[in-house]
């Protein structure tokens, strides 16, 4: 049976606690869920993974997490190093051997993923504002994004920003086809480095980043067991990731696949031959499709892998 991962790594004490809850509480949920409809001896297979950061920066919160029934520590790589975040990473990896847990540590790797690029500020977009994107920095209240993005865009074109918290929609190109106007549709504050998404259109690009690699190289010091490739959409960005490993020593770290868009979807079937495990990215996907769609798209994604 193929090894299927939700994103409840993504829970971490400060979710937990900005929602009212401790961690424990949250486990005891799931524990009770299993109990309701699975064997016991079947819960010893579910994996949780807590998430690095500021709140768990200490011996005794990872200490709680580790015994509320947490089995790794993801580390969201987008914005820091494997050298950035040393201390933490020992704290946990001491605490985990002190109790007699082999620790796991998953590197979530920025990927081929479309991002804004630096702004002198964050800009506020309420709905129906007009702002001009382009590739080269415009000045201030104006959006760059990166040139894949501007070749690819139309007028009539949706883009969703940081998410999907943020949508704007093409109106107008200029003569250059190198500058657009966007008319946004669903504001917010937008920060320099979130997510952009063309809706209905698919963008190739490079699956690892420089930033990625170097990352890699250091993996095997940091004890690393596992990463995380984003927006995988074919098995052979699988293989081009393995080649990486391969190359810097670390080929025994497993690969897991996310699948966060319906190319991926589509192509569940040649990524299964490359993965280790299959993560069901929900919040990404639901940028790519109704929300309504999404169970029977996670069901699709679960049968395929129980094959």
């Amino acid at each position: 049976m193929f090894k299927l991962l939700f994103k409840l790594y993504s829970v971490t004490h400060k979710t937990a606690r900005n929602h009212g809850l401790e961690l424990w509480t949250i486990f005891d949920r799931i524990e009770e869920a299993y109990d309701a409809g699975m064997r016991v001896e079947n819960r010893m297979k579910t994996e949780i993974f807590g998430t690095f950061g500021p709140a768990c920066d200490s011996e005794e919160i990872l200490r709680q997490m580790i015994e509320a029934g947490m089995t790794g520590m993801r580390l969201n790589l987008s914005h820091t190093t494997l050298f950035e975040s040393k201390a933490i990473v020992e704290k946990y990896q001491n605490e985990a051997c002190a109790m007699g847990i082999k620790p796991q540590i998953l590197i979530d790797m920025q990927g081929p993923e479309l991002r804004v690029g630096e702004l002198k500020a964050p800009i506020i977009l309420e709905e129906n504002d007009r702002v001009c994107v382009s590739e080269d920095d415009l000045g201030e209240g104006q959006i760059p994004m990166p040139r894949e993005v501007i070749e690819a865009l139309a007028v009539n074109d949706e883009i969703l920003l940081d998410d999907g918290k943020i949508l704007v929609r093409v109106t107008g190109v200029a003569s250059d086809t190198k500058r657009f106007e966007v008319l946004v549709v669903r504001g917010g504050i937008l920060h320099s480095h979130k997510s952009i998404k063309i809706i209905g259109k698919n963008i190739s690009l490079p699956p690892l980043t420089d930033h990625d690699i170097a990352n890699i190289k250091v993996a095997k010091e940091y004890g690393v067991t596992a990463l995380m490739q984003p927006f995988v959409s074919s098995g052979t960005q699988l293989q081009q990731v393995r080649s990486v490993l391969k190359e810097h020593g670390v080929e025994q770290i497993q690969v897991f696949a996310k699948i966060e868009n319906r190319l991926g979807l589509e192509k569940i079937e040649d990524i299964l031959s490359e993965a280790d495990v299959i993560i069901v990215a929900r919040g990404d996907l639901g940028n790519d499709m109704p929300l309504w769609e999404l169970p029977k798209v996670q069901k699709q994604i679960e049968e395929a892998c129980h094959k």
